[in-house]
């Protein structure tokens, strides 16, 4: 292998010397404030200023709005990492984009140089997070992301009127002027990290899957391992309106509040178990007192409760991807039973770039809409109101809200 490669870019933006503009700004914890920023201009030659014209909070901005990761936090943080818009401005090494072009911008931050970017691994990059604090955590550092912690480089995000993007050329999607924006945002995070969960776990044709989350990413990856030809999806979750939408889609509900012990009930009804079984849910999904009282004591960081139960439903010599929201350590994880039953367990961050033009061929193809995940629409200016109402389940719909930018709504009436 070759010697790790030292990051090397620069997380911070150049500012525009007299424009300002509007963005979601973290202040503490349950504190996401809308204000005025300078602008970004291009700070390395591979950069690109986007025109930001829609973005969306992702189920894991929660871990910063509640507070979970405030140690890593820096007041003012710009937030988001879903986001698509128009590039204003280009580097002088970028080739592939021009101003005016309509893109999907990715959240993983990949130089596409290291040893893992040629592996198309992503968001293993060696290049494009600094934080020794990480490495430090899991032995090794990994890929940039915008606007997630100075963990995962410290880059402003794109719940913002503007976004410099580094390594444009790599994670900017050009996109059709033609299809709906809810389409493409959809496209910048969801729905490559349900097709990444898909790969982890190998689904394929005849797969019988399991699936423990109905969240617009659990969602999205019941779907798409219909899209790959699974013969049964099973919905687990305690939202009885989120697995009313997943039994919309043709999945098999299980709602947690009528079979506590879901695995149990799975193999009753698959005594072979499950083929592939998908954690999609995170340690937030748990209600176990007895988590809660050993997260208060610093004793347990995650719960494994959910990831018990998928590997004591997937079958003998199955496979298990973990792609929910897992940071820290956690305890009673069934080593045994994964050994025993001969279970390959795989986990990790989107591998974003590696998944296009593909994902974007079949929404352009009509095979697959991530639009349905977008249950509500609103003004990024009232962004702080959709913090609350997303982390407290009153986002209209139950699922994600769409964010414009005034560009944004100017660009939709022209």
């Amino acid at each position: 292998m070759a010697e790790v490669s030292k990051p090397v870019y620069t997380t911070a933006y150049k500012e525009h010397p007299t424009e300002r503009m509007k963005a979601a700004l973290w202040t503490g914890t349950k504190s996401i404030e809308l204000g005025e920023v300078p602008k970004p201009v291009i700070t390395a030659p591979g950069d690109a200023i986007v025109h930001i014209t829609h973005c969306t909070i992702c189920g894991s901005d929660l871990h910063m709005y509640n507070g979970d990761l405030n140690k890593v936090m820096e007041k003012g943080l710009i937030m988001g990492h879903e986001a698509i818009g128009i590039v204003e401005d280009v580097g002088p090494q970028v080739k592939n984009l021009s101003p005016g072009d309509r893109v999907i911008i990715l959240p993983v931050i990949a130089c596409g140089e290291c040893f893992y970017c040629k592996r198309k691994e992503f968001s293993l990059c060696d290049k494009t997070n600094p934080s020794e604090e990480l490495e430090q955590m899991y032995g090794h550092r990994l890929s940039g992301i915008f606007g997630y912690s100075l963990i995962t480089g410290g880059y402003p995000g794109d719940q913002a009127e503007y976004c410099r993007v580094p390594n444009a050329d790599l994670t900017c999607v050009k996109a059709p002027k033609d299809i709906d924006a809810k389409k493409l945002v959809g496209l910048a995070d969801v729905t490559p990290t349900a097709w990444h969960g898909n790969e982890l776990a190998e689904v394929g044709k005849g797969d019988v899957v399991g699936v423990w989350g109905c969240g617009a990413v659990g969602l999205s990856i019941q779907r798409l391992a219909k899209l790959r030809g699974a013969s049964k999806v099973y919905a687990v979750d305690k939202d009885a309106h989120r697995l009313d939408i997943a039994k919309s889609f043709g999945m098999i509900p299980i709602n947690v509040k009528h079979h506590p012990d879901p695995a149990s009930y799975i193999l009753s009804l698959e005594p072979h178990g499950l083929d592939r079984g998908i954690e999609a849910s995170g340690f937030r999904s748990t209600n176990s007192a007895t988590h809660a009282a050993m997260r208060a004591m610093g004793v347990e960081g995650d719960s494994s409760d959910t990831v018990s139960a998928v590997i004591k439903a997937t079958r003998k010599g199955g496979n298990v991807a973990l792609i929910g929201d897992f940071f820290y350590t956690t305890n009673n994880f069934p080593i045994g039973m994964l050994m025993e039953k001969a279970i390959t367990l795989r986990g990790g961050q989107l591998y974003a770039e590696k998944y296009f033009p593909l994902l974007l061929d079949l929404v352009i193809e009509g095979k697959y809409d991530p639009s349905f995940m977008f249950t509500h629409e609103d003004d990024l200016e009232n962004v702080s109101q959709a913090y609350h109402d997303f982390f407290n389940h009153k986002t209209p719909g139950g699922l994600k809200v769409c964010l414009s930018t005034a560009f944004g709504r100017a660009q939709a009436r022209a």
